[in-house]
């Protein structure tokens, strides 16, 4: 029998993660233009709206539906501008299992939003949902994406050689699809345990189910 992940909201101290919805298409499209994106992403370039509302029409309501994975906006509290987006994927229920990656707006980085929203994923995943093994994949010169996996506590865990498609600016302006390796990172529930601590003196997370 095929699990699912619930419709669910997780609050942090300054982020809200909720399912993605259509107010969201424009500010996804320019978030998924952005050069970083485009060359360790496989997403579409050039992205435009009819394509992020798919997205949220089509694609994440039939991953959840189907219990492959689950995709979250990321928020700011205060202001509710999207910042970026949490993935989960390729989950396999039996031996409770997702991949987990995330993208932040260009105009967002620098603050800290992919390990906050990333780490309070990670710990309503394995709290709530009782997964016991979170994947993530960086490629090998993602520096930024690496350091995320490294403050949320994951576990390198080795190299994937050649299994990764980035893609780099040609002298015309045109992406050339360049092959790279994954470092592979793991997190378990033991490796969150120190940084369940320092989480809830941060102020934690609240996640509210079926939410609206």
């Amino acid at each position: 029998m095929t699990s699912t992940f619930p419709t669910i909201s997780i609050s942090t101290e300054r982020l809200v993660l909720r399912p993605l919805d259509e107010d969201d298409v424009p500010a996804l499209a320019d978030m998924m233009n952005d050069e970083q994106v485009a060359a360790w992403t496989a997403v579409p370039q050039p992205y435009d709206e009819a394509a992020a509302r798919r997205w949220i029409t089509e694609y994440a309501p039939a991953e959840r539906t189907a219990g492959r994975g689950l995709d979250l906006a990321v928020t700011e509290f205060l202001t509710q501008r999207l910042v970026g987006v949490i993935q989960l994927a390729k989950t396999n229920w039996h031996v409770r299992s997702t991949e987990l990656s995330y993208i932040i707006a260009p105009w967002a980085r620098g603050e800290g939003y992919a390990s906050e929203a990333a780490l309070a994923t990670a710990h309503w995943l394995i709290r709530d949902q009782k997964i016991e093994r979170i994947e993530l994949r960086t490629a090998a010169d993602n520096t930024a994406s690496q350091q995320v996996a490294q403050k949320i506590g994951c576990i390198s865990e080795g190299v994937l050689r050649g299994a990764c498609i980035a893609r780099a600016r040609a002298e015309d302006g045109s992406w050339n699809e360049v092959r790279t390796d994954y470092i592979v990172w793991s997190l378990l529930p033991e490796d969150l345990e120190g940084s369940g601590e320092h989480f809830a003196e941060s102020g934690g997370f609240t996640s509210y189910t079926d939410w609206n």
